[in-house]
């Protein structure tokens, strides 16, 4: 049921919807991929990976054309995110997938936690 073309196009739809508003959904749909549908999670991550590239390019589109993106001004960072995770997809064939689980979950479970307490300071 859960694996069902409805099921799928739901859950793409509101990771659509979060990767529009800019949150992302790339840490849910590995979420939903590897605990909901048991898939492994190296295939789960290559699917996250063109998820978010089919969903980043459209919305990049969007905010270019309406003006709120310079690519100049972000050209540093678009060119060292690529070098960075060309640089730890090519580490993480060679580490131990457990480390890598117990790691990415910590990573899960810190954001989470910031998101849910995170007051955001006064201006003075």
């Amino acid at each position: 049921m859960l694996d069902s073309f409805p099921a799928a196009a739901i859950a793409g739809a509101v990771l659509g919807y979060l990767a529009a508003i800019g949150v992302g959904g790339g840490s849910l749909l590995i979420l939903w991929l590897t605990l909901v549908l048991e898939m492994p999670q190296g295939t789960a991550r290559s699917v996250n990976l063109m998820f978010f590239l089919a969903a980043a390019g459209a919305v990049s589109i969007f905010r270019w054309k309406q003006g709120k993106l310079a690519f100049r001004k972000i050209l540093p960072a678009i060119v060292t995110g690529c070098a960075t995770a060309a640089l730890f997809s090519w580490l993480s064939t060679r580490l131990d997938m457990e480390n890598f689980r117990k790691l990415f979950g910590v990573l899960l479970l810190t954001t989470g936690l910031r998101e849910l307490f995170y007051r955001p300071r006064e201006l003075r």
